[in-house]
């Protein structure tokens, strides 16, 4: 997996958790390929910064929407 993923890349938010979730299970496996382990850990880490990204973005979104909602309540009521 490339370092410089683009986010048409990367899962659905859903999708990333599923896989960190896999992941998270083959690591706590006794059958862990050592090998492996930097990839896992690697690609673990993309999906769980794509996914605080994905929460970060929706709670601004979230933040926009009820801003622009008590702005709207405020000048109806303020009429």
């Amino acid at each position: 997996m490339s370092n410089e993923e683009t986010e048409a890349d990367l899962p659905s938010y859903t999708e990333a958790l599923d896989e960190v979730q896999e992941i998270l299970a083959v690591l706590e496996s006794d059958a862990t390929d050592v090998d492996l382990l930097a990839d896992r850990v690697r690609r673990a880490d993309v999906l769980l910064r794509h996914c605080r990204a994905r929460l970060e973005d929706t709670r601004f979104r979230v933040e926009q929407v009820v801003t622009a909602h008590d702005d709207e309540s405020t000048n109806t009521n303020g009429d």
